[in-house]
């Protein structure tokens, strides 16, 4: 989805924030009175389960703060960031947001966000306490926008089943290491765990590709543009990152010679039968999630996003195991790890009490309550360690990912511009390439629109 500002809008942005400062003003920056005299704070996200995290740490926080009522609006993704832009333009966007880093550029531009920085001096808030994502949040004025929420990343589930009866243990998958040449082990296991609707596997003979009942690995030939969960681990391992720059890049190097054996690579695993084309799977518009791949015998070894972890522990009647990325050819792990922030919006009549609310979000204490269930991963290692020993007790084991954090496998994504138009031009491409529609030059192409579409201001 594009969200771009016409110079329409952009006038109206502005005369909406010319309006709030002078009600700010005649009304002494006052809070907003709800029902009987309260004050209500308005935070919105688009993750339901980091809103019913959250709630924890609002009812905590209204007690704290008598008179306060935090009120926290959760709407789905496709929504959110046009509700957001409405939201603008009206002026009645929410005092605070959970916002994606794609959005940064779009919304510190036109002066939407509150900077942080004197807020944080005044009050002598820790930004080193997050070990991921503060430096996503700073914009190219060198001013901090948002405070880090999050983080994710990627690692390897496996149907420990399947892998039995192929002969393989959860250790051989933790050992796995991988090269764009001939696959190293990790083909070599992927060809063995997949097997056709005749029983036959991949590596032996007769295998027919084209009648597959279960695949050694997921879709690993997407149209998506970072790869998070899929083929970015294996292309970081050979020491390719996704910018130019650790911070606002001016061009995605898809024409790099690592990159673009990587993805030859993962389109041949795919021709050969050993993974599912993209989109192979879906039905009416949605594809079934790897939870629904991994049960359904459809996979063996599914890429996913740290946030699916308890969704896995949740299977009835299945052991599934994690597994760290594979290994490159130099024995090096990688994998994008993304943050999304908490943010202010300057339109908000009442900003001391809003930043005593997201700096209340950002402390140990409010984060190790909000991320206790698991669902995501909280910023501050402290508030990590108690969420992993939380889900151990359930029966969920993220050790895999604290110890990628920890040993500093962590590669954080650059903040960058036009992250919306970035994806709607960059998708059609990489299916052309995974679709043989295009070859290698299409990879130079996609280098030169990034930088064109980076260099955009607004």
């Amino acid at each position: 989805m594009t969200i771009r500002f016409t110079r329409r809008v952009r006038a109206k942005l502005t005369a909406g924030l010319v309006l709030s400062a002078t009600a700010a003003l005649l009304s002494g920056c006052g809070a907003d009175a709800g029902p009987a005299g309260r004050t209500t704070l308005n935070w919105w996200t688009w993750d339901d389960k980091q809103a019913a995290g959250y709630q924890e740490c609002a009812t905590a926080f209204e007690a704290a703060n008598p008179g306060v009522t935090v009120k926290i609006s959760q709407y789905d993704s496709a929504d959110y960031f046009t509700k957001l832009l409405a939201g603008f333009v009206a002026g009645t966007a929410p005092d605070a947001f959970m916002n994606s880093v794609q959005y940064l550029q779009q919304y510190a531009s036109l002066k939407q966000l509150m900077p942080l920085d004197e807020l944080m001096k005044k009050t002598h808030f820790d930004i080193g306490k997050f070990s991921v994502g503060v430096d996503a949040w700073k914009y190219t004025d060198g001013k901090q926008y948002g405070l880090p929420m999050d983080w994710a990343s990627a690692a390897l589930y496996f149907n420990e089943d399947m892998l039995k009866k192929a002969g393989y243990t959860p250790a051989d998958v933790r050992a796995l290491n991988w090269n764009p040449d001939d696959g190293g082990t990790f083909q070599k296991m992927v060809a063995h765990l997949t097997v056709d609707k005749k029983g036959v596997r991949g590596d032996q003979p007769g295998f027919d590709k084209k009648h597959v009942k279960t695949y050694g690995i997921g879709t690993m030939a997407t149209k998506d543009f970072t790869g998070q969960t899929t083929w970015s681990p294996f292309v970081s391992s050979l020491g390719w990152r996704l910018g130019d720059k650790p911070s606002w890049p001016g061009k995605f190097d898809y024409a790099d010679p690592r990159f673009v054996r990587t993805m030859n690579y993962f389109r041949q695993l795919t021709d050969r039968g050993f993974a599912p084309k993209d989109g192979e799977f879906a039905s009416a518009g949605n594809t079934p999630s790897g939870t629904d791949m991994i049960g359904s015998g459809k996979v063996a070894i599914y890429p996913g996003g740290s946030w699916e972890a308890t969704q896995f522990a949740q299977l009835p009647k299945l052991k599934v195991g994690i597994s760290p990325n594979v290994a490159g050819p130099g024995g090096k792990r990688g994998t994008s790890s993304n943050s999304n922030g908490n943010v202010i919006w300057t339109g908000t009549k009442h900003p001391a009490l809003t930043w005593k609310w997201v700096s209340y979000m950002g402390s140990e204490a409010c984060q190790s309550k909000a991320s206790a269930s698991g669902s995501f991963f909280p910023s501050i290692p402290a508030s990590m360690d108690a969420s992993a020993r939380s889900m151990a007790t359930k029966g969920v084991d993220l050790s895999v990912f604290i110890k990628a954090e920890k040993d500093g496998e962590l590669l954080a994504y650059p903040p960058y511009a036009n992250g919306t138009a970035i994806g709607s031009v960059l998708e059609p491409m990489f299916q052309n390439f995974f679709a043989h529609d295009a070859n290698d030059e299409i990879f130079k192409d996609m280098t030169q629109q990034t930088k064109k579409l980076l260099a955009v201001k607004d």
